[in-house]
């Protein structure tokens, strides 16, 4: 994702989440921190019939990375690049060296909730009103990546 991007990814995004909706400001702060060497941050968009359909980022944080959004057009739910989207994600916290990884998701959101736990993250607790205004709550989902796993095993077998 680029500057350019932001205008395109408001109007899906007020489409998608017009409760909670991220600001123009959110997502120039979000960009601002995903380019560099110091970069904490990796966004990106799908494209589609000359539009923008898709986009997603996450941001890292020593060991531990975040899902902060993913978000597809309506007319291509179901088709799989929300599962795209995350698979770059997970790159992205790969490359990142991040062990662990995080979202939010509502629980009323079942479908999405499904696609993560088809990517192996599992609930592990909620944030009460955390979706404001409608004060919907929010299900805490976490992956433990197989780098860490590897890690885990090494420490044993060389401790």
């Amino acid at each position: 994702m680029r500057w350019w991007d932001i205008d395109p990814v408001l109007e899906l995004e007020k489409d998608l989440f017009p409760e909670d909706a991220w600001s123009r400001g959110m997502f120039w702060s979000e960009l601002a921190h995903a380019r560099g060497a110091e970069a904490t941050r990796r966004y990106l968009v799908a494209e589609g019939e000359d539009r923008i359909v898709g986009y997603a980022g996450l941001a890292s944080s020593g060991d531990q990375a975040d899902v902060q959004t993913i978000a597809v057009a309506r007319d291509l739910q179901g088709t799989g690049l929300g599962g795209r989207l995350l698979e770059e994600l997970l790159r992205a916290a790969t490359a990142f060296e991040c062990h662990e990884v995080l979202l939010e998701c509502r629980v009323d959101n079942v479908r999405a909730q499904k696609l993560y736990e088809r990517y192996g993250f599992e609930p592990i607790g909620f944030r009460r009103g955390y979706y404001q205004p409608g004060n919907v709550d929010a299900l805490v989902m976490r992956l433990i990546t197989d780098q860490a796993t590897e890690e885990t095993t090494e420490e044993k077998n060389h401790g």
